[in-house]
């Protein structure tokens, strides 16, 4: 299957030609609602990339936007169909366990070729071994059921899995504060020197670069995101995902993505070099694992 049939890229290519073709004609999402007879927020939900479309949706609501090119018609009826094939992240253990905007980052994150990371606090959730996950998911006890947190674990653990098992690997570049080495999460010293050893091991087998944003630079004011490239190394190619406590989002906006990348760029160019970020790492994780729990 090509990289333009594979279901999150997909999904997003049929609702952006929607979404831009109803601002070329200048409708609300509740001037397309009323003509299809759909509710508001069905509109809402397939623009945002929660729901996928039917064909026989589609074909009308295409008619209705004034798309009228046969070819770019059954491209996007193919398109259509391609991205309501199920994969893991649909089993039903999943349902309303984890956000629409994780559920979508886990699709394009199957299927990107390049991934950028910041994170300040701690490592991006493809990275993280199980028992860092489950410290990071008992911070939220009071925001997330044992269930909800459970299954967020197993969908991380799953994500690296799939990274794992992808040829080619896509090429990650995560930037990482300094802080991140030293917070334990509550799993423990040993526990996070075994994090850091997967972590040094994934450098080592050259899918991923790491650099450390030092105590000594100037703190961004930002919080995580990552910036997905499907294909090209560009904008129109990328997806920006960003994630605060238990909210989260996907930003399609070219503008914001963007500046986020300008951003990264100064950072990683600013940071600890590569192989000195990597030393750091394994220093780190040798002094934890030399001491008690």
């Amino acid at each position: 299957m090509s990289l333009g049939d594979t279901p999150a890229v997909a999904r997003r290519r049929v609702r952006l030609a929607i979404r831009d073709a109803r601002n070329a004609k200048g409708y609300t999402q509740g001037q397309v609602a009323d003509a299809m007879d759909w509710s508001l927020s069905k509109v809402m939900r397939i623009e945002s990339g929660e729901v996928t479309i039917s064909p026989n949706d589609l074909r009308p609501l295409l008619n209705y936007l004034g798309i009228r090119d046969r070819v770019l018609i059954e491209s996007l009826v193919q398109s259509a169909k391609a991205s309501k094939q199920r994969r893991w992240w649909d089993e039903s253990r999943f349902q309303g366990m984890i956000t629409p905007a994780m559920r979508q980052l886990i699709g394009l994150e199957a299927e990107a070729t390049i991934i950028r990371h910041f994170y300040p606090l701690y490592f991006p959730g493809v990275l993280q071994t199980r028992e860092y996950a489950r410290g990071i998911m008992d911070q939220y006890s009071h925001e997330l059921t044992p269930k909800e947190r459970d299954a967020r674990i197993e969908a991380r653990i799953r994500r690296k899995q799939g990274l794992l098992q992808r040829e080619p690997r896509p090429r990650v570049f995560t930037l990482l504060d300094e802080s991140v080495l030293l917070r334990t999460m509550g799993i423990g010293r040993v526990n996070l020197g075994q994090q850091l050893n997967e972590v040094a091991e994934a450098i080592q087998d050259g899918w991923l670069s790491a650099r450390i944003h030092p105590f000594d630079n100037a703190y961004p004011g930002v919080g995580e995101f990552e910036l997905l490239y499907l294909e090209a190394d560009d904008v129109a190619h990328a997806v920006l995902y960003r994630e605060s406590l238990v909210f989260d989002e996907i930003v399609d906006n070219a503008h914001r993505i963007v500046q986020h990348r300008a951003l990264w760029d100064r950072m990683w160019n600013a940071a600890i070099s590569k192989e000195q970020s990597t030393q750091m790492i394994k220093t780190r994780a040798e002094e934890l694992l030399r001491s008690d729990p």
